[in-house]
């Protein structure tokens, strides 16, 4: 074939020994195909590079890359990058061609820019790939990045897995079955049957990877001339084309009609030999296809196009993983990056990598645990007949010793080591959106620094910077940028004034950015205008996704927006007539109100709209309560359960607004400035016509009413008369008179089942701590018949089943001795505790003085006085 170089291989050049080693040109030019990102293929083509020095290199991937290639000359610009394309008018249709440090394409790329050789990226144009992601046609695998999220376009070219050499999808059949079935040829695994191997992986690491690769350090020594290996595989990639044609990857033919064109162009300026290609290996059989240009160009003729607009941005090892979903991934990106940057010894380099990590996290790994676990390595590699221990050697001996047989710690070595959070950097100088600018800008600001790794931020809104944090955070998530989302404090704190996220900088969150950017050039601009949007286009949505948005510009300090919202709320608050409805939008609406005292917003706005719609909840929820099945009555106690707190926080709220405007005409009445509101004349008296309820006493009133009422759900009444006993709104023995009730003999089971979840509902203290009550609920279980037990048992278990263990053992404890008025049970049980056995022990207590003697200091024991202390 036309890619085997002519003449002898290995020959210096003229000039003798101490002449630069430069090897003599053919009249072809260097076709290299290669794997992406394969460290094997990235230290072959860095050989050839380095022994021919071509004056020009071409690289797959999309041509308007040329005008960003010259920042990979940057020492800011750290890999793992990607090339993003995305459409001008529609910046969701985008595409990634990520390039990791071990990626043969960056290799080739850095060695060029800085060399000043001429670098040109000869795949298909982004401004067609984007067009033909609306057709019909399968994407055509791997080498382009999707965005991912919910109505972005996938689109076919970039490195991509079908021109690799075994990219393709793994979820593809490797042999083409028949024309038109759609299914492709994965070249890796078509290769490596024909080996002998069943693991194309396998066969690809024994091959290339594990080789040395021109370095020296693999067992198999290197050939004379770096470019013999790329010959082999051009050869080998020739043959499975003539016998499985384009192997399902039809639209590659209008890709490397491109390439080919490309490919021409670049011989006619700077000759055969002076050329370099670096594509897919899969491809290198195509770019010496005998085709002539007019049929080149019919190809390509016709194809839609899109404006685009293209710029470097970060990326990780996770999203160069496979199961991240990217077709041409590998399945470990941190070991392939461990295996290019070991100069040397890289099974015992991994070793210590991993002991590092498992001492980190307290297991215990000496050094001789590493000399065994090398050595295991080893011979499972020599046992297998494989020329180097691979990642599955390494594994096995990883999980035998350092493990110790565990697949736990095995499971933190493959996400933190195989995988791994490694985030690339671009330099401040690529093209960006202005929204990327500001943002970056905010970032440092704030100094909050994107990172792959996941980590939890807690922030303290009493602190400049962390209130800034807070607004920005917010406002991203308003603009759809998921870099943090809101997670449960880590002190358990639940005050306003503190709050915690947890981030995580994904690369597709770049395209988010510049979706985003319609909205405006900076943060702030753009989420305040997609409020308004947001608020105003179909009327907002559902009241609880207005009230949702109300408090989010808040959190969000849009004061700019919360103005048309609050419009948008009130119509929308006014309108509504389902009483779940507003009993679920109200707490948000409370909370709302509760955070403009933490954030100095002024939120008075909201004050009025909260207190109608609490007023509506109170008018209108015992006939919604009516006539529930048990479904629906789950759902209402929700609602209630969120309209009782949030009832009970806006009328606390409410209540100290009021006592501090009395404070203030207090002491100007009294002409001092005593904050304390007492002095020579005592406390402050209650003024006169005040109400004594309020809102607090109709929600009250409500609740007694539910617990009343027989049409009321069990679930429901129980839930109310709980609530109420909580709020010391009912006596103990009030709450004993209703439970004797609805535990009578009168009531279904299921019926007064369904009332014990709703008042036992979120603790089991309660009957813990009033053993008249627990009494009740054991008498009546006793007494529920046979045939209605079973029905029964599923809701008591639930209710019980959500105590904390040590709630539960307490209370079989109890029942087991026999309650107090439960006369049956025990035995005087009546001159104890309330539950407990009468008298002490003194046997089961002696048991335990010599403890006690020690906890105190040592005193002496007194066997006459007992313990002196």
């Amino acid at each position: 074939m036309t890619a085997v170089r002519e003449g002898a291989a290995g020959q210096p050049a003229e000039g003798g020994a101490g002449a630069p080693h430069v090897r003599e040109r053919a009249a072809g030019p260097l076709l290299l195909g290669v794997r992406h990102h394969g460290p094997g293929s990235a230290r072959a083509v860095a050989a050839v590079l380095e022994a021919y020095e071509p004056r020009v290199v071409l690289i797959e991937g999309p041509p308007e890359g040329d005008a960003v290639a010259e920042l990979a000359r940057s020492e800011e610009m750290v890999p793992p990058v990607a090339l993003l394309a995305h459409a001008v008018n529609e910046p969701g249709k985008a595409a990634f061609w990520p390039l990791a440090e071990f990626s043969p394409e960056w290799v080739a790329l850095r060695w060029a820019v800085r060399r000043g050789v001429p670098v040109r990226f000869i795949d298909l144009p982004a401004t067609h790939t984007l067009a033909l992601s609306d057709a019909d046609e399968p994407a055509s695998g791997g080498g382009e990045e999707k965005p991912g999220g919910e109505g972005e376009e996938t689109v076919p070219g970039g490195t991509d897995g079908g021109g690799a050499a075994g990219d393709a999808d793994p979820a593809s059949t490797h042999r083409k079955q028949g024309s038109g079935d759609g299914v492709r040829l994965d070249p890796l695994a078509a290769l490596a049957e024909a080996a002998g191997y069943d693991d194309p992986e396998r066969w690809w690491e024994d091959a290339v990877e594990h080789r040395g690769g021109g370095r020296g350090e693999g067992p198999v020594a290197r050939p004379a001339d770096p470019y013999e290996p790329f010959a082999a595989l051009g050869e080998a990639m020739a043959e499975l084309r003539a016998v499985h044609g384009e192997g399902g990857h039809e639209r590659d033919l209008v890709r490397e009609a491109h390439m080919r064109l490309r490919l021409r162009e670049a011989r006619k300026e700077f000759g055969d030999a002076a050329t370099a290609v670096v594509c897919g290996a899969w491809h290198v059989p195509a770019l010496t296809e005998a085709t002539t240009v007019t049929a080149d160009r019919q190809a390509l003729k016709g194809l839609p196009r899109v404006k685009t607009e293209v710029t470097w941005v970060p990326w990780t090892h996770r999203r160069l993983a496979r199961r991240s979903g990217y077709g041409a991934g590998i399945a470990s990106p941190g070991w392939y990056g461990h295996l290019f940057a070991a100069p040397d010894r890289p099974v015992e380099r991994w070793m210590t990598k991993v002991a590092g990590l498992l001492r980190a996290q307290d297991h215990s790994v000496s050094s001789a645990h590493l000399i065994e676990a090398v050595r295991l390595s080893e011979t499972l590699a020599a046992m297998r007949g494989r020329p180097l221990a691979g990642l599955t050697e390494t594994t096995d001996a990883i999980r035998a010793v350092l493990c110790e047989g565990s697949d736990v710690p095995l499971e933190l070595i493959q996400d933190q080591l195989v995988v791994g959070d490694v985030l690339g950097e671009v330099p401040e100088g690529a093209p960006a959106v202005p929204l990327q600018r500001d943002l970056a800008r905010q970032q440092r600001a704030v100094r909050l620094k994107p990172a792959a790794a996941e980590r939890e931020l807690d922030l303290d809104l009493r602190k400049e910077t962390d209130a800034a944090r807070s607004r920005l955070l917010h406002r991203l998530r308003l603009l759809g940028i998921g870099w943090g989302e809101p997670a449960g404090s880590r002190s358990g704190s639940t005050g306003t004034f503190r709050e915690s996220w947890r981030l995580r900088w994904e690369p597709e969150l770049s395209v988010r950015v510049a979706e985003a950017g319609i909205w405006g050039t900076t943060v702030h601009e753009a989420a305040t205008a997609k409020a308004r949007a947001q608020a105003t286009e179909q009327g907002g949505g559902t009241l609880a996704e207005v009230t949702a948005l109300a408090e989010l510009c808040l959190l969000a300090h849009l004061p700019e927006a919360l103005p048309v919202v609050m419009r948008v709320l009130a119509d929308r608050a006014a309108l509504e007539s389902d009483v779940g409805h507003l009993a679920q939008a109200l707490p948000a609406l409370v909370r709302t109100l509760r955070y403009g005292d933490v954030r100095g917003t002024d939120a008075g706005a909201l004050a009025e709209v909260a207190g109608g719609m609490a007023e509506r909840v109170c008018v209108g929820l015992p006939p919604a309560c009516a006539g529930l099945d048990n479904e629906g009555a789950r759902g209402m106690r929700r609602h209630l359960d969120a309209a009782h707190q949030a009832v009970n926080l806006l009328a606390r709220d409410d209540r100290d607004a009021r006592d501090d405007k009395d404070d203030q005409a207090h002491r100007a009445d009294r002409g001092d400035g005593d904050a304390s509101g007492t002095g020579a004349e005592g406390p402050r008296p209650e003024p006169e016509g005040r109400p004594s309820g309020g809102l607090s006493s109709r929600w009250r009133g409500v609740l007694r009413t539910l617990a009343g009422r027989d049409r009321i759900p069990g679930l429901l009444r129980g839930r109310c008369a709980r609530l109420l006993l909580d709020d010391g709104q009912l006596t103990d023995d009030e709450a004993e008179r209703l439970m004797s009730l609805v535990l009578s003999p009168g009531t279904p089971p299921g019926e007064a089942a369904a009332w014990i979840e709703g008042f036992l509902a979120g603790g089991g203290m309660l009957l813990v701590h009033d053993e008249r009550l627990l009494a009740l609920v054991d008498r009546w279980l006793t007494e529920v018949p046979g045939e209605a037990f079973t029905d029964v048992l599923p809701l008591l278990r639930r209710t019980f089943a959500e105590y904390e263990a040590g709630v539960r053992r307490t209370l079989g404890e109890l029942v087991r001795r026999g309650p107090v008025g439960d006369g049956d049970r025990g035995s005087g049980a009546g001159d104890g505790a309330p539950g407990f056995g009468a008298g002490l022990d003194r046997a089961r207590a002696d048991a335990v003085l010599e403890t006690v003697r020690l906890l105190l200091g040592g005193a002496r024991r007194d066997e006459s006085e007992g313990v002196r202390v």
